[in-house]
């Protein structure tokens, strides 16, 4: 800690991030030890957490994430679509397909930002808003298989009309952003996506990343 910091909002924040940690909840008792601080300050931090809505306790005093985290979350979209523009356009532009990010919203995959290529005669409609389960469609899989996949980086992820007949999707995940699920990908109107386009998806990816960083 410096002068300049809080030491109360950092042991806020540090607990939140335990807790986001957790399924199961911690105590008073645990969050004690793994703070390093005597109870009493423990339960000023939940008390206060707590009348924000950010944590909730259960009948077993057990503690939790509450649900005022959502409200905080749903203004992280707009933040990250800013920096993911620039990346988004120049990958749009040198494929000449429709490029989206797409980021994790429970169990589906939601597409927060899109560009369309300018110089194309036709090209796939694809919105921001746009929901699909996270096992359909290029985008989801490809954080499925950063979710899974035992190699850090997995590459890129290729389908052909789960979305949309006779489209095909190119996308690549998010890697080493804290925090955001995501990935960046490419819909198209051929029965092939060419191998370097599994590439530049990769490239944009990587771009993305680096923004959000």
């Amino acid at each position: 800690m410096t002068a300049e910091t809080s030491q109360t909002l950092d042991r806020g924040l540090r607990v939140l991030k335990l807790l986001a940690d957790t399924d199961h909840g911690l105590t008073v008792t645990e969050l004690s030890g793994k703070l390093g601080v005597n109870r009493t300050v423990v339960y000023r931090l939940l008390a206060t957490l707590e009348q924000h809505a950010l944590v909730r306790r259960d009948l077993g005093g057990r503690a939790r994430v509450g649900l005022g985290v959502l409200r905080l979350g749903r203004q992280v979209h707009p933040l990250v679509r800013e920096a993911a523009l620039p990346a988004l356009r120049s990958l749009a532009e040198d494929i000449g397909a429709t490029a989206h990010l797409t980021l994790v919203d429970g169990t589906e995959a939601l597409a927060v930002a899109v560009v369309e290529p300018t110089w194309t005669d036709y090209h796939v409609a694809y919105r921001a808003g746009f929901r699909h389960p996270l096992e359909r469609g290029a985008a989801g899989k490809a954080i499925l298989a950063a979710r899974h996949s035992p190699n850090p980086d997995p590459g890129y992820t290729l389908t052909h009309g789960e979305l949309e007949a006779g489209a095909s999707g190119a996308a690549a995940p998010l890697l080493g952003v804290t925090g955001v699920e995501g990935s960046v990908g490419v819909v198209m109107l051929t029965d092939a996506v060419p191998e370097r386009v599994g590439h530049r998806v990769m490239e944009a990816a990587r771009e993305v990343a680096d923004a959000l960083r």
